[in-house]
């Protein structure tokens, strides 16, 4: 899986505003998602929110992995949201998140998605690049910081 097949320039955003609300962040994701992926975002979000009903995605150190299956999309896709606030996602070790990468996957898709969550949660794992994507300026260095390190760590699958 090659992040930057999954992840465009135009669905990164680090400017979000969600006032330390989990799902005002989510409908932001769902909002850049609809815009790129030509998609309703209100089922984007409702698809969100029921994962994550189920549980969160809040993987640790400030990061969420939010996902869902969609209707009408023909290949995994991700967004990158970079929050101003952190907000409470609820996360296995209680911290507020700030960085989101949420990955999207076509209704019937089965390994591939399972890879792609397991894929983004090793790449969020490493200090150094969460360091640098809360530092980025921009969503080209945000997506040249994805790719390369993604490039440098090839996936065992």
């Amino acid at each position: 899986m090659n992040i930057g097949e999954l992840l465009d320039r135009s669905a990164i955003s680090l400017r979000v505003s969600a006032a330390d609300d989990k799902k005002k962040v989510l409908a932001g994701i769902a909002e850049i998602a609809a815009r790129n992926f030509q998609l309703d975002a209100g089922e984007i979000l409702d698809a969100l929110l029921e994962r994550e009903a189920a549980d969160s995605t809040g993987v640790g150190y400030g990061v969420a992995v939010p996902h869902a299956r969609l209707a009408g999309l023909e290949r995994m896709r991700g967004v990158f949201v970079r929050v101003e606030q952190p907000v409470d996602f609820g996360s296995v070790d209680d911290q507020p998140v700030d960085l989101f990468f949420a990955l999207f996957a076509p209704k019937n898709a089965g390994a591939e998605h399972l890879r792609a969550l397991a894929r983004v949660s090793r790449l969020l794992r490493q200090a150094g690049l969460r360091e640098q994507l809360r530092k980025a300026r921009t969503a080209d260095a945000i997506h040249a910081l994805l790719v390369q390190e993604a490039a440098a760590r090839p996936s065992a699958a």
